[in-house]
């Protein structure tokens, strides 16, 4: 619990607090649960402190220093934290909504669930700071510096988001608009090694649709072995469960990365509504339609036909039949096809 002769001693103010902490360097300071709502505590010397479950909402903070302090649960709702220092600092579960915390130091601070819903961080130190499941709904993110920020499952509804520094102090800066993927653009900028996984992701994987039961699974496991055996990098995608929301966005986040698609549209059933949303939307890549000969082209079938990237079924008589000839009659149609719509696309953009 809290030492209520060192609240006294922080109601009186900075100043008097202060002196107090350099003339007794070594004494423990225990605020844990205290309250400390709207006290005035401009530039006060709190590093280091425990504040855990304390409240100081409303509190004027400004230039105060809380480094390295253990906050975890603080409540600092609508307090003014502006040019604060809180490097280092756990803020695991603080409740910050409302807070400015304009041009504050967070540098490596733990923001773990917290809540900074509402919150002003205009050019804030975001340096090194882990961010997971933190609410940053409706708050001002604008300019903060976020060199190496660990972010992780953000709520970030109606947040403001620009120039956000993704490179470090000393570096010329470079700024990006969302949180969520400055770590990717500075991996991509910086590291050879993703620029090519992603080059390799796009030449080389496979997306394959279609179902997994009894009958159609052994097919789609021996085209997956035949991709493999060419060199491709197949994804094998389970329909057998009805489609929803999830599913369809897996689908199309993987179709994006697809250098082309198999689509197996034998006894289709979720296939159709997948297919309705991949291919007008991305109709620069290619789709391979095969179908068992004895089985028939669904109802919807020819309305996808029309589009210019899916190419005429390849209809085969059984799963020996489709491994024999899979190579000439399914790979290599949608090569071609695939260096076909790359064509018109770069064509197109020379003529712009």
């Amino acid at each position: 619990m809290a030492n209520e002769d060192q609240i006294g001693i922080l109601r009186q103010g900075a100043e008097v607090w202060n002196k107090w902490r350099m003339d007794n360097p070594d004494e423990h300071i225990e605020l844990r649960r205290a309250n400390l709502s709207e006290v005035d505590l401009n530039g006060a010397n709190l590093s280091e402190v425990n504040l855990s479950g304390a409240n100081l909402s409303g509190g004027n903070l400004y230039k105060a220093n809380l480094s390295e302090a253990r906050l975890i649960g603080t409540k600092f709702i609508q307090a003014n934290l502006i040019d604060a220092k809180l490097i280092q600092a756990n803020l695991s579960g603080a409740d910050l909504s409302g807070v400015i915390l304009v041009k504050a130091d967070l540098c490596r601070a733990i923001l773990v669930r917290a809540n900074l819903c509402g919150a002003n961080l205009t050019e804030a130190v975001l340096n090194g700071a882990v961010l997971v499941e933190t609410n940053l709904e409706r708050a001002i993110l604008t300019g903060c510096k976020i060199y190496g920020i660990s972010a992780w499952e953000l709520k970030l509804g109606d947040a403001k988001q620009n120039d956000l520094v993704i490179t470090k102090p000393d570096r010329t800066a470079i700024t990006v608009d969302n949180i969520e993927v400055a770590q990717f653009i500075y991996l991509l900028l910086h590291n050879e090694k993703i620029r090519h996984v992603i080059d390799t992701i796009t030449s080389k994987v496979v997306l394959i649709l279609g179902r997994f039961t009894n009958t159609r699974k052994p097919v789609l496991d021996a085209i997956r072995e035949e991709l493999r055996r060419s060199d491709y990098l197949p994804v094998l995608f389970d329909f057998e469960k009805p489609a929803n929301r999830d599913i369809a966005e897996t689908v199309s986040t993987l179709a994006h990365m697809a250098r082309f698609i198999i689509a197996d549209i034998t006894d289709a059933k979720s296939i159709p509504a997948e297919l309705e949303l991949i291919v007008p939307q991305l109709q620069s890549v290619p789709i391979m339609p095969v179908i068992l000969k004895s089985d028939y082209e669904y109802a919807l079938f020819e309305r996808i036909m029309r589009f210019p990237n899916v190419l005429e079924p390849y209809q085969y008589e059984n799963q020996e039949a489709l491994l024999a000839s899979v190579g000439e009659n399914v790979i290599k149609p949608a090569e071609e096809k695939a260096d076909e719509l790359k064509k018109k696309l770069e064509k197109t953009r020379c003529n712009r």
